[in-house]
């Protein structure tokens, strides 16, 4: 009998005909009535957070309630979340590797923590709306001309939230790799709010890593129906590494260098090798994959 995490490699060109075509990725008969059912749970459970996160409004501005759906949600799809390392729990600046749209309920569910992510995700139903619940600041990559508001909104989010959680990578990859960290959005660092650490973050979903991965030519939706649509559970181990006072650095770039330095250590760990180079090249955020020969050699 084939174990739950022992998964055909996906590859998302093999989505491209189906979303050109505006027809669904097939996920089979009893696929189906797995997104359907867990649809269903996590309707019901908004049912019950929702009001009770809008009464809760009415008295205090910080609301648990948004973390809890995202905590539920996670498990309903089938996620164990593993946590490894203490999370502080406020005034802080999380600072995570960027394998899935999933990692925003993982996170979510963990930290309560507000968001600044992909456009994309402002469009995926139920995610995007309790997102906004939860303070998220989508972030248009092409939309280079209007980083002062988006740095201003994050700013905000900073004054009005205890954390934070920004993925620097500027996109997802496949789980195995390390994209260069993107430093426009760390100029709310400069100079950093008093109080705030910065603390980063390693995702690990394991042997589903490249399995889960949603990449740019594959739908939002398309990613969230074959993960809704899988069978069993699967562990995803999130690592909260040691964090540091951005006062001690000299200027974002430092920032990036000093995070990037202690998630690169970590993934190499959880992977038993460094982070290959990317395989796809990714125009939105100036990245160009290697050659053959190099990937070859990953």
């Amino acid at each position: 009998m084939t174990k739950p995490d022992q998964l055909p490699a996906f590859d998302s060109n093999k989505a491209i005909p189906y979303h050109a075509a505006g027809m669904r990725l097939p996920v089979g008969v009893i696929g189906e009535l797995r997104i359907w059912g867990r649809s269903a749970l996590l309707a019901l459970a908004m049912l019950v957070l929702v009001p009770l996160h809008y009464l809760f409004r009415l008295i205090k501005y910080g609301s648990p309630f948004p973390m809890y759906f995202l905590r539920w949600a996670t498990w309903v799809i089938g996620a164990r979340v593993k946590v490894h390392g203490v999370p502080l729990k406020r005034d802080v600046f999380f600072m995570p590797n960027h394998a899935s749209w999933f990692d925003i309920p993982v996170l979510g569910g963990i930290t309560g923590s507000a968001f600044v992510s992909r456009a994309e995700i402002a469009d995926m139903w139920m995610l995007g709306w309790m997102a906004r619940l939860n303070r998220t600041i989508f972030v248009k990559r092409e939309a280079r001309m209007n980083i002062a508001e988006q740095i201003n909104d994050l700013r905000e989010a900073v004054a009005d939230t205890w954390s934070v959680v920004i993925f620097p990578e500027g996109t997802v990859t496949d789980g195995h790799s390390l994209l260069p960290f993107k430093t426009s959005m760390l100029r709310v660092l400069e100079p950093p709010p008093p109080g705030m650490l910065v603390q980063p973050v390693v995702l690990d979903y394991g042997p589903i890593a490249e399995w889960q991965a949603w990449l740019d030519r594959e739908t939002g939706i398309g990613n969230a129906r074959r993960l809704f649509a899988r069978r069993g559970t699967f562990a995803v181990h999130v690592h909260f590494l040691d964090p540091f006072d951005p006062h001690d650095v000299a200027g974002r770039k430092a920032v990036a260098a000093e995070a990037r330095r202690q998630i690169e250590g970590k993934l190499t760990e959880c992977l038993g090798k460094p982070p290959r180079p990317f395989r796809y090249d990714l125009p939105m955020v100036g990245y160009v994959a290697p050659r053959d020969e190099a990937l070859d050699s990953a």
